[in-house]
């Protein structure tokens, strides 16, 4: 902008300069031409004076001719002050005042007397005198007779030096003139040329922050002319640009943010078969980085071979497809993968935006659905099949055998009791796992409490001579359900009870855990239920609390279990964001572990 301003500068100087220079040549030569012809109009007059004392019929020889008009010339050159010169009509030099006759060529051909003779009445000429050595002006009138016939020339020389050093002067003064016009101009063409480009040199910096993303830089001015209205449209497309940019980080911010928090994973892949974009849930997916695989080629990426095929199908077919796929890195999982391919316009191909959803839970879940259903089925087949069997053997006449009647009865009764607990279960099973059950939490003293669920199962435990045993401090208390807290105990004692031979133990030991660096809030109890029973072996423990499963599935059918006690106490321990873990040895008993939190 600096180099614009001075060329602008420059350009202003030199408009003024050739302008005032031109000026004063012009006015150079007219001064000259003015003092010439002024000069000239004073010659003229001076030789009609010197024409009315001529005598030109001077008779004798030549030489008495050239004497008498040299004498004439010698006496008129001091009252003329100027160079007088006699020419005969052919040309020849009779006399002058500053050079001897006889030396001096003829002058018919001189330009002044040739103008002389021509018009007939005045002749002139400037021009250098090698004679005399300087600029003269000559002015020449002829000399007529009676009948207008040319008998000789008259010719006055005037030295031009005045008009030379007048001249001098003239230029002298347009030098020093045009020398401060100079001065004036560099101030004056500074002074415009800084005036328009500073307004544009803080136009071209606002434009180059706006280059540069910053969409707040502005124009600052209240000019009404034409930079004032450029500086103004360079605000109003700052101020849209800032608007659209805000929009776009606000639309970028929410993709950014939908992508980084999508549980699907989302990969994209450009025109050239390179991945440009995946979000974290990608990452988890295929066990990859970003950094590791962005502009890659995709049949580059270390991804197993069917994805990779699938991939291509979608670039050589491009249409949507869906599929299924197991990945086995880094874990074993179920994937749905949707690959979608992507124009920016009906023709142009840009590239394959690709959905993965990890469907594994999913697929858990309608196995473990079906797992249920069959179970279900099954567990509530044994006991119909046996209440039918029998009910069809006393439809049959076994009724009039009334020992074997009364039995066949009992047999009914207690099948129908078992299918009555079984569907107790199964239905508490299913509230509990849709969190349709409401929890009325309150304070519990687990001394107390204890007690009175040892003292339920009491009368079970005597059967089979266990002994019941509790170890909890009398200052433990706990916010719960009261009712489902019992539910998990009596649950797991009533196990114990089931699983433990005549003359084991059962205890139920309270210990409190101290809480984290939050305080009292992460404050936790203990409860361990142990036994000294036939215990688990290592590869039952992973589905001990699955729906169903059963370690000793004889065992378990002969004392009236459903199969679902520990799933239920496994759903309310998590209801009160608890947890529940068990350890056991084949032949040394088990321990189920809960811990749930002092305060909700």
């Amino acid at each position: 902008m600096h180099k614009f301003r001075t060329r602008l500068t420059l350009i202003f100087m030199v408009l003024i300069g050739s302008s005032v220079l031109i000026a004063g040549l012009f006015m150079a030569q007219m001064l000259k031409e003015s003092h010439i012809e002024a000069l000239k109009t004073y010659m003229q007059r001076e030789l009609r004076v010197i024409l009315v004392t001529l005598d030109w019929n001077k008779g004798g020889t030549e030489a008495e001719q050239i004497r008498y008009y040299t004498d004439q010339a010698n006496r008129l050159r001091n009252s003329a002050d100027a160079r007088i010169t006699y020419i005969r009509a052919d040309g020849k030099v009779l006399g002058d005042s500053d050079h001897d006759p006889a030396d001096m060529e003829n002058h018919a051909t001189r330009k002044e007397v040739m103008e002389a003779r021509e018009n007939g009445t005045v002749g002139s000429d400037s021009r250098y005198s090698s004679t005399i050595g300087r600029n003269m002006l000559y002015v020449v009138v002829p000399v007529k007779d009676d009948g207008g016939q040319i008998q000789g020339y008259v010719r006055l020389a005037m030295s031009l030096q005045e008009v030379d050093a007048s001249i001098k002067k003239v230029w002298f003064v347009l030098l020093l003139g045009l020398l401060a016009v100079f001065v004036i101009a560099v101030l004056v063409s500074y002074r415009v040329a800084y005036s328009i480009t500073k307004p544009i040199e803080l136009i071209t910096k606002v434009a180059h922050q706006i280059t540069n993303l910053n969409y707040k830089a502005r124009v600052h001015g209240r000019k009404k002319d034409e930079i004032g209205q450029l500086g103004y449209a360079i605000n109003r497309m700052a101020d849209s640009l800032q608007l659209q940019m805000n929009r776009i980080l606000e639309d970028e911010s929410r993709l950014k943010s939908v992508l980084e928090n999508m549980t699907s994973g989302v990969m994209m892949i450009d025109r050239d078969g390179k991945i440009v974009l995946l979000n974290p849930a990608a990452e988890d997916i295929l066990g990859f980085s970003s950094q590791e695989l962005l502009g890659k080629k995709f049949d580059e990426a270390k991804q197993q071979f069917d994805f990779t095929q699938l991939i291509q199908e979608c670039i050589d077919v491009r249409e949507h497809i869906r599929d299924e796929m197991i990945f086995y890195y880094p874990s074993e999982r179920i994937l749905e993968i949707n690959l979608s391919p992507m124009s920016l316009n009906e023709e142009e191909w840009a590239g394959i935006l690709i959905v993965l959803h990890d469907i594994t839970a999913v697929r858990r879940l309608e196995r473990m659905r079906s797992e249920f259903v069959a179970n279900v089925s099954h567990e509530l087949k044994t006991p119909i099949a046996a209440v039918k069997g029998f009910a069809e053997t006393l439809l049959a006449g076994a009724l009039n055998d009334k020992e074997t009647a009364r039995s066949f009865l009992q047999i009914i009764f207690d099948e129908s009791e078992r299918l009555n607990r079984l569907i107790g279960d199964i239905l508490e099973l299913s509230k509990i796992e849709s969190k349709r059950i409401p929890l009325q939490f309150s304070p519990i003293h687990l001394q107390t409490f204890i007690g009175n669920c040892l003292h339920v199962m009491n009368a079970e435990a005597i059967k089979k001579s266990i002994d019941l045993e509790m170890q909890a401090d009398e200052t433990i208390y706990i916010e719960a359900d009261e009712d489902r807290l019992r539910q998990i105990l009596i649950n797991l004692l009533s196990n114990g009870i089931n699983y433990t031979p005549e003359g084991g133990k059962v205890k139920v030991k309270v210990d409190s855990l101290p809480g984290g660096e939050d305080g009292a809030e992460n404050e936790r109890v203990r409860l361990t239920i142990s036994d000294t029973g036939i215990g688990i072996p290592k590869k039952d423990l992973p589905r001990i609390f699955e729906r169903f499963y059963r370690v000793d599935k004889a065992r378990s059918r002969s004392s009236g279990g459903t199969g679902l006690g520990l799933s239920i106490v496994k759903h309310l321990v998590e209801l009160h964001k608890g947890t529940i873990r068990v350890e056991s040895e084949v032949g040394m008993g088990s321990k189920f572990i809960i811990e749930l939190p002092i305060i909700h």
